[in-house]
């Protein structure tokens, strides 16, 4: 069994969902992610947010555009990923924040819900997370699980930990996180 994770140096402090290191490839690690809550955004078409719009109205939520005027630590990382020929971002809300303790966003395209424990097969990567490299790593990545034995059980997300307005290419920290079959 691994180390708890719940700190970061490389995303400036900010709280990152708890998980437990399960196995480590030569390539990537398995984790098994504690419960957490999350705001999601859901845009049409593919494009995994790329043109902001989708972060600044989840940003929003957390920065006070909710019913409480209330502001919410952001943490780490932001989730992308595509579902049913949609795009979907989502920040992780801090663990001190029960779903029902949480206010409700004044943009009714902002959802807060309720994420259970997952496992995913995690593999790094620094510099720009264009769509290419992503899916091309993604692509390795689903190799490399299939061939150590993991069963793959649904679609790749991106994880981007840095802000890539401020962070130089070559020190961001990305993750492509595809769910496993627990074993």
């Amino acid at each position: 069994m691994g180390a708890v994770g719940l700190g970061s140096n490389m995303a400036g402090g900010l709280e990152e969902p708890a998980h437990e290191v399960l196995a480590t490839h030569d390539g990537f690690e398995v984790r098994r992610y504690a419960p957490t809550v999350q705001a999601r955004v859901q845009k049409a078409g593919p494009g995994q947010g790329s043109d902001g719009s989708a972060f600044r109205r989840v940003a929003g939520y957390i920065f006070g555009g909710n019913e409480a005027g209330m502001r919410i630590a952001m943490t780490a990382p932001v989730h992308l990923w595509e579902e049913d020929s949609a795009s979907m971002l989502a920040f992780t809300m801090p663990s001190e924040h029960a779903l029902d303790a949480l206010p409700t966003p004044r943009d009714a395209g902002v959802h807060l819900l309720d994420v259970e424990a997952h496992t995913v097969a995690v593999l790094a990567f620094s510099g720009l997370s264009r769509p290419a490299k992503v899916a091309r790593l993604a692509q390795r990545l689903q190799a490399m699980v299939e061939a150590e034995g993991h069963e793959v059980s649904g679609p790749y997300r991106l994880a981007v930990y840095d802000n890539p307005g401020t962070t130089l290419p070559f020190m961001r920290r990305n993750e492509i996180h595809l769910p496993v079959a627990s074993r």
